[in-house]
């Protein structure tokens, strides 16, 4: 019962501090990678906790203790006597439901998103066969539009799309930062990342902090292609091709322009310097520490007061294991088959 309230006490500690913290913090702007492995680490955690949560009120377990031969009779005993009044019987069921309602909400979300992400994709490609030619210079899928837009389509396939407008207006350089922020996507998977960050929002969409990551997690994920563009040619270059980008693009696809596209500008002029190693190093930890942290509180806590595998206190009684199991332990001789 201690573990599960200081589990899913975590739960909403991190979920209400998290969320404004990171949002407050500069250092994202500088490392938009370290940062949305941040974003993700934090729902993740959240989802880990409440599910363990969950699981401890439903199975009252925890570390092993007391002698290894009787401990079978003593758990069965202790379970037994837990579920056999109402209010153990209570905390199990709501310990069920917490764990199984979350796991699968949020797995429903996961599996909707995915398929219903496939068929829109697969559709786009199909009019995309009907409406786009090949590109002569770019290799690039051009679609006569006269609206100015470049997107990319992830998954099986993958394609770069830009319209007639964009090609009329950006320029070689230009055209180079824009097919570079849009492999980037592709590269770095990033519909994979903003899919992950939007399933927590989508399963419980009544929750400010998951609803945070999902559109800090889509905002990073542009700074990020930004950046890559920028290994190739000038920051400026990339910052003009986004403003010459201004036509919002599907919803499946992952966009140059369209989405904060001043403050990229803004960001890209300012060239925000790297972040440090010592930065990067505690990020990094703070963020593997919230995920197993979770785990280390369902070992050490019930070690640390003192409760067994399952407690002589919860059965009532004193379960002695038979001299026979305890022979097979310690390796001495049953007195009860002594001649």
């Amino acid at each position: 019962m201690i573990a599960s309230l200081v589990l899913l006490g975590y739960a909403a500690l991190l979920i209400t501090v998290g969320p404004r913290a990171l949002g407050r913090a500069r250092w994202p702007e500088h490392s938009p990678r370290l940062a949305i492995t941040a974003w993700l680490a934090l729902p993740g955690s959240v989802i880990v906790s409440v599910i363990l949560g969950g699981l401890v009120l439903m199975v009252p377990v925890a570390a092993v203790g007391g002698g290894a031969a009787g401990m079978l009779a003593e758990c069965l005993t202790a379970l037994r006597a837990v579920y056999s009044h109402p209010g153990g019987a209570a905390l199990g069921v709501v310990g069920a439901v917490v764990a199984l309602a979350t796991q699968g909400r949020l797995t429903c979300c996961v599996v909707g998103a995915v398929l219903r992400a496939r068929r829109e994709r697969r559709r786009h490609r199909q009019l995309l066969t009907l409406v786009g030619h090949p590109g002569s210079e770019s290799g690039a899928v051009i679609v006569d539009l006269r609206e100015p837009a470049a997107y990319c389509l992830p998954g099986r396939g993958t394609q770069i799309v830009l319209t007639a407008g964009a090609v009329e207006s950006l320029g070689p350089v230009q055209m180079r930062a824009v097919l570079a922020h849009e492999r980037a996507h592709l590269r770095g998977r990033h519909h994979l990342l903003v899919m992950l960050a939007g399933a927590p929002a989508a399963a419980f969409p009544w929750i400010t902090g998951f609803r945070m990551a999902q559109e800090q997690v889509a905002r990073l994920a542009e700074l990020r292609a930004d950046d890559a563009a920028a290994t190739t040619v000038p920051r400026l270059e990339v910052a003009e091709a986004l403003l010459r980008l201004g036509a919002p693009a599907p919803a499946v696809t992952l966009a140059a322009g369209g989405l904060d596209t001043a403050a990229r500008i803004r960001r890209l002029a300012a060239t925000p310097a790297p972040v440090g190693k010592v930065r990067a190093t505690s990020v990094t930890v703070s963020a593997a520490a919230a995920v197993l942290l979770p785990l280390v509180l369902i070992a050490g806590l019930p070690l640390a007061l003192r409760i067994h595998h399952c407690p002589h206190a919860v059965s009532g009684a004193v379960t002695v294991a038979s001299p026979a199991a305890e022979a097979m332990v310690t390796g001495e001789p049953a007195t009860w088959l002594s001649p």
